[in-house]
C-alpha cells in the first residue's frame, strides 16, 4: 500500500526548524544549533516568512523536504504530543525525526520504482524492501533509534540502481552521442540543448549548471543537487527519482517540462 510521503506542515511541530542545524551560507543567513528553534517558528508551528524565503536568504529551508516524515513524526510516533509538552523526549524526537525522514525517502524512490512498468522483473523484490521499510517507520521511538540505516540504505540502492539502469537503458540505442563529456560533477557547466535521455546523474553537483532547453527524459537525479541549475524550456518528463524539492531549488520557466506528480515552484513563473 503507497502512502502520501509529502510534507504537511499543519500537522507538524516544526520539526526541520528545530530539529536540524544549519551554517551561515548562501543557504542561510546566520547559524542556527541543531535542538534550536529557528527564529522564524512561529507557536503554530509554521513559519514567519514561507512566501519569503528565498528573498530573505533561507534557500536550504526551499530545497528541503521531509517527504512526509515530520507530520509521521509529531502525529504517529509521537501522538501530537509536541516537543514543547514533554521537555524528557525533545532529544529523542529530535533524533528520531531524521532517521524517519530517510526512511520514507527511501519509500518515496521505491514506489516510483514500483510503478514502472520496465521493472517489472524486480518487482517482487522492491515490493519486499518496500515492505521491510514501511515496517520500520511504525516502530516505538526506541527502537527506530536503534535501526541500522546506513546498511538499510545499502540494500534499497542496490535495488534502485539496477532498477534505473533497465529503466534508463530501455529503448536506448547503443552508441548514441549526446556530447557529453562524463564527470564527477556538472558545476556551472554548459548542458544547454543537449540530448540527455537515459543519463545517470545520481548524485551530482549541478549547481549553477545550464540545462535549458536539454532533453532529460528518463535521466536519474537521485540525490542530484540542482541549486540554481537552469532548467528553462527542458524536458524532465518520465525522469526518476527526482523530487520537488530539487526542482525548487533550481531556476526554470513556464516551458519546463516537469513529472505530473511534481509541482511547478511559483518563482519559475515571476
Amino acid at each position: 500500500m503507497f502512502i502520501d510521503l509529502k510534507s504537511d506542515c499543519t500537522n507538524c511541530f516544526g520539526l526541520c526548524c528545530v530539529a536540524l542545524p544549519y551554517g551561515k551560507s548562501a543557504d542561510f543567513p546566520f547559524n542556527k544549533d541543531g535542538g534550536d528553534p529557528c527564529r522564524n517558528l512561529c507557536s503554530n508551528n509554521l513559519c514567519a516568512i514561507h512566501d519569503q524565503l528565498r528573498e530573505k536568504g533561507f534557500r536550504g529551508c526551499v530545497s528541503y523536504e521531509c517527504f512526509g516524515a515530520g507530520q509521521h513524526v509529531s502525529q504517529s510516533i509521537y501522538n501530537g504530543k509536541d516537543w514543547r509538552e514533554d521537555k524528557e523526549q525533545v532529544e529523542e524526537m529530535f533524533t528520531v525525526f531524521p532517521i524517519v525522514q530517510q526512511l520514507h525517502e527511501m519509500l518515496l524512490y521505491l514506489q516510483q520504482t514500483l510503478t514502472l512498468k520496465e521493472t517489472e522483473s524486480l518487482k517482487n523484490s522492491l515490493q519486499k524492501i518496500y515492505e521491510d521499510t514501511f515496517e520500520l517507520t511504525l516502530k516505538k521511538p526506541k527502537e527506530i533509534l536503534k535501526i541500522d540505516i546506513v546498511a538499510h540504505r545499502s540494500k534499497v540502492s542496490a535495488l534502485l540502481i539496477e532498477s534505473s539502469k533497465i529503466y534508463r537503458n530501455y529503448n536506448n540505442k547503443k552508441g548514441r552521442k549526446n556530447g557529453l563529456k562524463k564527470k564527477s560533477d556538472y558545476l556551472g557547466a554548459n548542458l544547454k540543448g543537449l540530448n540527455l535521455q537515459g543519463e545517470d546523474f545520481r548524485g551530482k553537483l549541478m549547481i549553477a549548471a545550464n540545462l535549458s532547453h536539454s532533453d532529460l527524459s528518463r535521466a536519474d537525479f537521485i540525490g542530484a543537487d540542482f541549486r540554481d541549475a537552469n532548467l528553462s524550456g527542458a524536458n524532465l518528463t518520465d525522469v526518476l527519482f527526482l523530487t520537488q524539492s530539487q526542482i525548487n531549488s533550481a531556476v526554470g520557466d513556464v516551458f519546463t517540462k516537469i513529472p505530473s506528480y511534481l509541482e511547478r515552484p511559483s518563482h519559475w513563473c515571476d
